[in-house]
């Protein structure tokens, strides 16, 4: 389903302050006391949901690290956990 597409404004304030309309916080799931992110590309601003946006970029930051690190299959990673576990019983 190809994701919901509309027009809204708002006006900006004396201090720079707007309010983002219900239908925007609707769609990026924030409510109050929530953060949201401007991202800036040129003349274009994009607002995100912070919590959102930075989970995505630690996904893409992390794209491919287990590979690089040898865990390729679910037993590589209980095998390193259970590596773990040991050492910290150790201690």
């Amino acid at each position: 389903m190809a994701p919901k597409t509309f027009v809204d404004n708002a006006k900006v304030m004396a201090k720079g302050q707007i309010t983002i309309p219900k239908d925007v916080r609707d769609v990026l799931g924030v409510s109050n006391g929530d953060r949201v992110t401007f991202i800036v590309e040129g003349n274009t601003v994009r607002i995100v949901n912070s919590a959102v946006y930075a989970m995505q970029v630690l996904q893409q930051e992390m794209t491919g690290e287990a590979e690089r690190t040898g865990l390729t299959s679910e037993e590589d990673v209980a095998a390193l956990v259970k590596e773990l576990r040991n050492e910290d019983e150790k201690e």
